[in-house]
């Protein structure tokens, strides 16, 4: 049920297709983040208008609110969401790792303090495991220990070895779900788990970590956690170009939290073939719009007389309908319309991004094409 099939490369830039019970991924592609089983302000069906091929759900906030619970007893994420292509979850991991102060991490598992009303809970990596087991996403993620950008070797060594005795657990619990007799949840489709590399900055840990995870597999994907959270850009291509030689040339490689269009593409040339990121939605309902040409802050004055699209070359819905001018009313007289459109238009941005990626991957003009793009782009800031 889950496969991966490399169609080219050009250097280290891969276009793929990812198979899963629901359908099909072509990569490289940007997947939307559905914290709550919604991409933020949007209808599932705009979602699917932008192309996106998957989406995901957030295990932890999940959790807490409805409660994985009575997203089962409402058919499962993908009933619930109304979303009938793929879906992944994330492990909870990052965040409660993020939570500074209401968390207290032990071999078992973490223990937190809800944000939410303020209870007590723990998640370990078989609880992980049993809550997106329940809410039934195609692919779901191990529960792993992720430390600061910033970790020196000591710190980043203990999470990294942490997260591969943690993989274990997920694993060993993943199957124990998939043999049950009878299923615990007999409506529940096929669920691939995959290990997340860990090691923060440093290149022996990382090669440690996923030496570690070869020798647990095999894996029908393989993500890599722990960058983008505060460390200089190059440094992540660092750490990318140290992965690209060593990870398996037949599995998807996910890079988790990244979604920046710059970021995409540096990712794309060292190998990445999936990418996630909340910022399309949260820059949107801040009037901060992505283009070919660098940024737009839609609110600024300059674009009141605007008859401009937000994004000539950009095919999405906003760009084809709207003005700037129209766009900067919208915002400037706080309706809900302006959060949404540019939104809209963001998501489309990057999902279109790992559209041409990979039609210049498979042309062979991957490298001429993605340089001068990023020259294009940071050229004029914003405006």
């Amino acid at each position: 049920m889950f496969s991966f099939t490399l169609h080219g490369t050009d250097g280290e830039a891969r276009a793929g297709t990812l198979h899963t019970p629901h359908g099909d991924v072509a990569t490289p592609a940007f997947m939307p983040v559905g914290t709550y089983g919604t991409v933020r302000g949007l209808h599932p069906v705009e979602v699917e208008r932008t192309g996106a091929q998957v989406m995901l759900g957030n295990t932890y906030h999940l959790h807490l609110r409805p409660g994985e619970d009575v997203v089962r007893a409402l058919g499962g994420l993908h009933a619930f969401s109304h979303w009938n292509r793929p879906m992944l979850t994330d492990s909870g991991g990052f965040q409660v790792f993020s939570l500074e102060g209401l968390r207290t991490i032990a071999e078992e598992g973490v223990a937190f303090q809800s944000h939410v009303d303020g209870s007590h809970r723990t998640i370990t990596p078989e609880k992980s495991v049993d809550i997106q087991w329940a809410l039934g996403a195609d692919i779901a993620m191990q529960f792993d220990h992720v430390v600061p950008g910033g970790a020196d070797h000591t710190l980043a060594k203990e999470g990294m070895e942490r997260s591969l005795r943690w993989l274990d657990r997920c694993k060993t619990r993943h199957a124990e779900l998939q043999s049950d007799d009878p299923p615990r949840f007999p409506a529940s489709p096929p669920q691939a788990l995959w290990p997340i590399v860990q090691g923060g900055t440093h290149a022996d840990l990382r090669r440690a970590s996923i030496e570690g995870i070869l020798e647990r597999g095999p894996w029908t994907g393989i993500a890599i956690g722990g960058l983008s959270v505060g460390e200089p850009k190059p440094v992540m291509h660092a750490v990318l170009e140290g992965l690209a030689p060593v990870l398996p040339t037949g599995t998807p490689r996910y890079l988790m939290g990244v979604g920046f269009p710059q970021d995409l593409l540096e990712g794309v040339a060292r190998g990445v073939d999936l990418f996630d990121c909340v910022a399309p939605t949260r820059n949107g309902r801040h009037g901060s719009a992505w283009i070919s040409t660098g940024k737009v802050n839609v609110r600024s004055a300059i674009h009141r007389l605007s008859k401009e699209p937000l994004d000539p070359e950009c095919d999405c819905e906003t760009c084809a309908t709207f003005s700037r001018g129209y766009l900067r009313h919208l915002f400037v007289t706080e309706e809900i319309l302006g959060l949404r459109l540019v939104s809209i238009h963001n998501v489309r941005f990057l999902v279109r991004l790992g559209e041409l990626a990979r039609t210049h991957i498979l042309a062979g003009t991957f490298d001429g094409w993605s340089r001068e793009w990023l020259r294009r782009y940071h050229l004029r800031g914003e405006s």
